[in-house]
């Protein structure tokens, strides 16, 4: 009887952490997706840079990138840059099913003008892909993603604060949101005040080829996560950063580049795809699947790898081999 009292106790403790689970949406976030020299050529030879990581994918219900490059056939590189993107629509076969929005807010969004910018979000829209961070004008720009799933409504936020700052958006043309301090915690502010039961910025921040996070990042982390962020997700130095937690909310400091070619053997090749579950506290639980690119720029998945992963009510960061 003893024992029958306990497989029963067992087995509903088992059955509610299945039901709790089930109210949760799964989330995934990759970093830089510059689809244009070596991924772009991939492409043009009916190659797919995201085939190694297309079950990781589509196993999650909402799938979020930092979009590189516009994707534009229009447009004149900036002469005020060192390097400047730019892919061809074919580009979006691949995003389609991968992905169901991209973020805009980056350094490279503007690369081929204004014309170019706003073809990239119509090329992207019609794709029945979402963009954000990044609009016709500041309103549409500072725009939070909505996604409404299994009764959540979750705000996703993106703002670039790596120059040339001369790609902000204005009140009557297009481009980017600027990662401006009282504009990002009026809008995490709004977004709560709107209804959203989780926000969550996904930051262009630090500096490149920096291993640890700059004291700007973690101020304004801290600064996001006080005006009520529930996670903080970055990118941008093209290369991991590790993660932290802060009044028991996740940080996770740079994703580093996912589809990008460019970089020698070393850390610039290593990226994470962040998974994450969240219900109407927030993060339940969260970790990191490694990826390696190739010379090509190409990601793999690495087997058995350890890297940042957490969940509610955990102390300190831990590192684990992520679970399929």
């Amino acid at each position: 009887m003893k024992l029958l009292r306990c497989y029963t106790l067992g087995l509903a403790a088992a059955l509610l952490s299945q039901l709790a689970l089930a109210d949760t949406v799964k989330l995934a976030f990759v970093g830089d997706l510059m689809l244009d020299d070596g991924p772009g050529k991939t492409i043009a030879a009916d190659g797919d840079p995201l085939a190694p990581f297309d079950a990781l994918l589509r196993a999650a219900d909402y799938r979020i990138g930092n979009l590189e490059v516009p994707i534009a056939t229009v447009g004149k590189p900036m002469d005020n840059k060192i390097y400047t993107f730019r892919a061809h629509p074919r580009v979006l076969d691949k995003l389609k099913g991968r992905f169901d929005a991209l973020a805009l807010a980056n350094n490279h969004s503007g690369d081929y003008g204004r014309e170019a910018f706003l073809q990239t979000i119509a090329h992207v829209n019609a794709a029945g892909i979402a963009s954000f961070g990044g609009g016709r004008n500041l309103r549409e720009a500072h725009a939070p993603l909505w996604i409404k799933q299994k009764g959540l409504r979750i705000a996703v936020l993106s703002y670039n604060e790596f120059k040339p700052r001369s790609f902000e958006a204005g009140a009557s043309h297009a481009g980017i949101a600027w990662s401006e301090d009282s504009h990002v915690l009026r809008d995490i502010r709004a977004a709560r005040a709107a209804g959203a039961d989780v926000v969550i910025p996904f930051m262009h921040w630090g500096w490149e080829g920096e291993p640890e996070p700059s004291a700007r990042q973690q101020q304004l982390a801290r600064l996001m996560i006080d005006a009520g962020a529930d996670a903080v997700v970055g990118g941008h130095p093209h290369l991991t950063q590790g993660a932290a937690s802060y009044r028991g909310k996740p940080i996770i400091w740079s994703l580093g580049n996912f589809v990008f070619d460019g970089f020698g053997e070393g850390p610039g090749r290593i990226g994470w795809l962040l998974r994450m579950e969240i219900d109407k506290q927030g993060v339940a639980r969260w970790d990191t699947v490694v990826a390696h690119m190739d010379e090509a720029g190409t990601p793999h998945p690495q087997p058995g790898a350890r890297s940042p992963c957490g969940q509610r009510g955990q102390a300190s960061i831990q590192q684990c081999q992520a679970l399929p």
